[in-house]
């Protein structure tokens, strides 16, 4: 287990209650009593520091490197029934952006995310999880054909952003997620979206509107990164914890103003620390929402969808 900096009380406590165990198992000497005391203390270390948590401290847990990843969610949820399809059938298959067919609770999805790499290998392979123009564009193919089937999307999110390289943009990185924007405001199924790790400038919104926008407790979701944000206004990124406060980017703040519509909670310390647990509930989210859309007809799905966004930054003094 990797430890963040604001965690390393949690670190010493583990340390301690591991090596109390040992010293228990040993020698002959009854640590029962001192463990319990051990364990009570890190119990009630956890919930201080996890019931408090900073926007910055949000953030750094919603990059942990032991944190599920869309892959992760789309296994522990769909099983066998997933069946990956490629390829935007224009230019390539972009590695970073994943998709395909799948069962949730019996239902049929097109299931579409950002995928990050778990070592340096996959992260480059991933490409970091920074989708190019065609990951934008396999994206709006596999939701325009489930569209034609009227399969329900659910989209998965998790990205630092679209890939700003000098090629993405020759090949049109800003049109392609302009076009998935517009295309998924008219689409004539059901969307949610799930917001699993980092939701990053227009790399998230390519594939985040929806009828139901769900984030996870310990994630962001924001037009610009803290660290960005803070090297902009202050010409540094030392005051990246100053940023993040100032942009109301955490899952309380989307909720408050009214542009996610859930919040899944997650386990104490974050989804790595009990995936099973937060697998089981991202699931049960899904489906809930399913069911609050699937009796609504076309009409009502996109008058909803785009009453929704039209509401979005409106304000009244």
């Amino acid at each position: 287990m990797e430890y963040l900096d604001f965690e390393l009380p949690i670190k010493e406590l583990e340390d301690q209650l591991d090596k109390c165990q040992i010293i228990g198992l040993e020698s002959d000497v009854d640590v029962t009593n001192t463990c319990k005391k051990i364990e009570k203390k890190l119990e009630e270390t956890k919930r201080a520091i996890y019931k408090n948590l900073t926007a910055w401290q949000r953030v750094q847990l919603s990059r942990h490197p032991n944190r599920p990843y869309t892959l992760d969610y789309i296994n522990a949820i769909c099983g066998d029934s997933f069946l990956e399809l490629f390829g935007d059938r224009g230019f390539k298959d972009d590695k970073a952006m994943i998709g395909g067919l799948g069962k949730i609770d019996g239902q049929s999805f097109m299931i579409v995310g950002q995928q990050k790499g778990y070592n340096t290998k996959t992260r480059q392979y991933r490409n970091f999880g920074m989708a190019n123009p065609e990951g934008y564009r396999k994206a709006l193919r596999l939701m325009k054909m489930a569209e034609k089937f009227g399969i329900p999307v659910v989209t998965f999110i998790d990205t630092p952003g679209a890939y700003p390289g000098l090629e993405a943009e020759e090949r049109g990185q800003g049109e392609a997620i302009a076009r998935n924007i517009f295309e998924m405001c008219r689409l004539k199924v059901p969307i949610i979206c799930v917001i699993v790790g980092e939701g990053a400038s227009g790399g998230a919104l390519g594939i985040g509107v929806g009828d139901r926008v769900l984030m996870m407790e310990n994630t962001w979701y924001s037009v610009i990164s803290p660290e960005s944000c803070s090297s902009i206004l202050w010409k540094s990124w030392e005051y990246k914890e100053q940023a993040a406060e100032a942009l109301k980017l955490t899952s309380a703040d989307m909720k408050k103003q009214k542009l996610v519509d859930d919040i899944i909670p997650e386990p104490l310390g974050g989804a790595h620390y009990d995936r099973e647990t937060t697998f089981k509930t991202v699931q049960q989210y899904i489906t809930k929402s399913f069911k609050e859309l699937k009796d609504l007809s076309t009409l009502q799905l996109l008058e909803h969808r785009m009453d929704k966004y039209s509401k979005m930054g409106e304000f009244k003094e």
